[in-house]
């Protein structure tokens, strides 16, 4: 698994930076283009390495700061057909598929916790969906309410926030949720409403609906299926393995629990609805920290740039700009 950088650096720091492009364990092939860019005006070098050393040559170049004078950008490459790439994986430590690179994962849930339209339109969607499916006693409903949900991108943020404490990453995805899971259950709630008087569904439809008694029944192995589902997101978020993730949203209530909350408060069915309310407290919960765990253990288990390292990094730094 090779990673392209492309590196955009003034022509003071370019040699130590390509110096340690070039040095790094597990790079194929390196580029040097002096006096490419035009703004800024610089050097630019690509790279590819194996994805399992891009981390460490992500903290040589941060070290140097090359991301404050210039810019750093990493691409993965869908084919790559190089004897030289391949002997650059065998001698790089770990495997590509086990490899994290953390700027990435934090863009990546970043991207995903942004309180947008369409996350809104998602969510909104999502809990329709659930709350069909609660009136009408339908499990396919219920599982394609918990496909579509856009729920778990705010909730891997938070993780990657409190690991990294980066605060305002933070925040954004507690406003996702603290904002997208009210409005969608009060959508929901108004439907339901306007639904009763035109005979949709009776107004005894959750004594009826044996299929989805688990939402609003909490208990230990509704935090053991969160736990699960938080550790498979994570993986497959470090993994890059988007589709492990349909499989993460399909095995969690919470978009149900919000629609069942909404149906049942409507219905006066307000123990039920205490018990789904909990139901979502703790899948939210069991999911944050469960992925809040994984990235402590890859944080524990990854190299880490030696200091020697840093120390002469700057040193370089600092003799090469004067």
């Amino acid at each position: 698994m090779i990673v392209e950088l492309r590196i955009c650096v003034p022509e003071g720091l370019s040699a130590v930076a390509l110096q340690a492009c070039r040095d790094q364990v597990g790079t194929a092939e390196t580029a040097f283009f002096p006096g490419a860019s035009v703004a800024p005006k610089g050097d630019l070098i690509e790279v590819q390495v194996a994805r399992e050393s891009v981390e460490e040559l992500i903290e040589k170049l941060q070290v140097l700061k090359v991301q404050e004078v210039g810019s750093i950008v990493i691409a993965t490459p869908e084919l790559v057909l190089s004897r030289r790439a391949e002997e650059a994986e065998s001698v790089a430590p770990g495997d590509g598929a086990d490899a994290m690179i953390w700027d990435e994962v934090s863009h990546q849930t970043g991207e995903d916790s942004r309180l947008t339209w369409s996350y809104l339109a998602f969510l909104v969607l999502a809990t329709q969906l659930a709350a069909i499916g609660i009136v009408t006693n339908s499990t396919i409903a219920i599982v394609g309410a918990m496909a579509v949900g856009p729920e778990f991108g705010p909730l891997a943020a938070l993780a990657v926030a409190l690991v990294r404490r980066q605060w305002t990453l933070g925040r954004r995805a507690a406003v996702a949720l603290a904002v997208g899971f009210p409005v969608a259950m009060l959508l929901a709630a108004l439907t339901a409403w306007l639904s009763i008087p035109l005979g949709l569904f009776p107004t005894d439809a959750l004594d009826t609906g044996s299929a989805v008694e688990f939402i609003y029944h909490p208990g230990p192995y509704s935090l053991i299926v969160a736990v699960l589902a938080g550790t498979a997101g994570m993986l497959s978020v470090i993994s890059r393995r988007s589709a492990a993730l349909i499989g993460v949203f399909i095995s969690v209530t919470t978009v149900p629990a919000a629609g069942f909350v909404a149906v049942a408060l409507v219905l006066g069915e307000y123990q039920k609805a205490a018990g789904s309310a909990l139901q979502l407290l703790v899948n939210l919960v069991g999911i944050v920290a469960a992925a809040f765990a994984v990235l402590v253990f890859y944080r524990l288990i990854s190299r880490r740039l030696p200091e020697a390292t840093a120390k002469r990094l700057k040193w370089q730094r600092a003799r090469t700009l004067g």
